[in-house]
């Protein structure tokens, strides 16, 4: 088991903000760019 400090992060594209691995990312973790469902709708618009 591993800590959640241990896990990968990246930077959300659209807010910017720093989110760590999930399970249910497990497989596209390269590909994951949002944070959230709500970011990934809004990558186009500008961002507060």
């Amino acid at each position: 088991m591993r800590r959640k400090g241990d896990l990968p992060t990246k930077v959300c594209e659209a807010c910017g903000l720093l989110f760590a691995w999930r399970k249910k990312w497990e497989r596209d973790w390269d590909n994951v760019r949002y944070c959230s469902e709500r970011c990934r709708r809004s990558k186009g618009k500008a961002s507060a």
